[in-house]
């Protein structure tokens, strides 16, 4: 158990760290679904204001003590809600797993089994900073698929969050014997644009804090799109530490957009040690319900060309739908092709006002 004066100040440092963020924010809000699955790893970017995003997964783990001489099979249920509170920077989520451990004991040939929350927290998350926010630098190069596509340096400089949680153990939880049904944790996370095809994802946490058994933990994610990015892959290595356990996992999977609020996924993975050995698997989806409104503007506060100009032909006629949308940190720019042709277009109008200039010229006035 913590000690009261230490619990007292950990709350007022966490209390301190969720309630003077700043209420202003620009927009995190995209058109397509932004999910943290496949992996554990958490993206800095909230989810935009009043949308929900339901994340839930199967789980299946094989874990073996090679000290202990056990053997366990392990069903779970990983569930994670996410809400855009207040502003745009800022999510609301909660995060369970609910799981059912069955344990052999070789030796005695004894058996028992386990069933609880081994996670079940909740905690806010606050976009401190966005290199993005300039958006001239967030526009793809119209003139060049090679200035697109090529890693920059700048490129490492991270969109920055913050998080504060609690955890909160129901009963005599037999995952932390021992534990206070309350802790804490904080952790900052980090998401890295490298290419229009790979971002790098990074979390460092420091978790139940004011308990006995304190864990400090990070992971790094490296998610790739394909040229259509409806599909991508993702590599993720964990590594937890603390007096009661401490591992260093591998996963990897792939994830499918089937629509703009819709994403299944796979994923697997296995840990690099005997106490416990881990080897498990997980399937998911997530699913996104859209409330975001757009803020009105009066028509004195808006400035020109903001509502798109003059009304076009055939401007009302659905567009066709095309496909490869991908997530909101996936921007492939445009194609060989469209670049192409864009510059062709460029240089049919330079050459009419070329013409248009000598024709003036030519011009005798009276």
């Amino acid at each position: 158990m913590g000690h009261p004066m230490g619990m007292n100040k950990t709350k007022k440092t966490l209390f301190t760290l969720l309630f003077v963020i700043p209420i202003l924010g620009i927009s995190q809000y995209t058109d397509v679904i932004n999910s943290n699955r496949p992996g554990q790893s958490v993206s800095a970017f909230a989810v935009g204001k009043n949308v929900v995003q339901a994340e839930i997964g199967l789980l299946y783990e094989q874990q073996d003590h090679s000290l202990l001489n056990t053997e366990s099979n392990i069903w779970a249920t990983d569930i994670s809600l996410r809400y855009g509170l207040l502003f745009e920077r800022l999510e609301i989520n909660w995060e369970g797993i609910f799981q059912n451990q069955d344990i052999t004991f070789i030796n005695s040939g004894l058996e028992d089994s386990y069933t609880n929350f081994s996670r079940n927290r909740i905690g806010l998350k606050y976009l401190v900073f966005d290199p993005f926010i300039n958006p001239k630098r967030a526009n793809p190069n119209l003139y060049s698929w090679k200035a697109n596509n090529k890693f920059k340096w700048d490129n490492l400089v991270p969109a920055i969050s913050v998080y504060g949680g609690v955890n909160y153990l129901f009963g005599d939880n037999p995952f932390y014997v021992g534990d206070p049904s309350l802790s804490y944790r904080a952790m900052v996370a980090t998401q890295s644009r490298l290419t229009p095809r790979f971002v790098l994802i990074t979390n460092f946490a420091y978790d139940r804090i004011s308990t006995d058994f304190p864990e400090m933990s990070y992971l790094v994610s490296i998610s790739h799109a394909f040229r259509n990015p409806k599909w991508s892959v993702f590599l993720e290595n964990q590594g937890i530490k603390s007096d009661r356990y401490a591992d260093n996992l591998l996963r990897g999977g792939i994830a499918h957009l089937l629509s703009e609020r819709l994403q299944v996924d796979v994923n697997l993975g296995a840990s690099f040690k005997n106490t416990p050995s881990r080897v498990f698997i997980s399937i998911g989806a997530s699913y996104r319900f859209d409330f975001h409104k757009d803020p009105e503007t009066s028509i004195d506060e808006q400035k020109a060309g903001q509502n798109g100009g003059p009304i076009k032909k055939n401007s009302m006629k659905k567009k066709k739908k095309e496909g490869g949308s991908g997530a909101e940190d996936i921007d492939l720019g445009p194609t060989k092709k469209e670049l192409k042709k864009h510059k062709k277009e460029e240089k049919k109008k330079k050459k009419a006002r070329k013409n248009k200039k000598e024709k003036d010229d030519g011009v005798i006035e009276f």
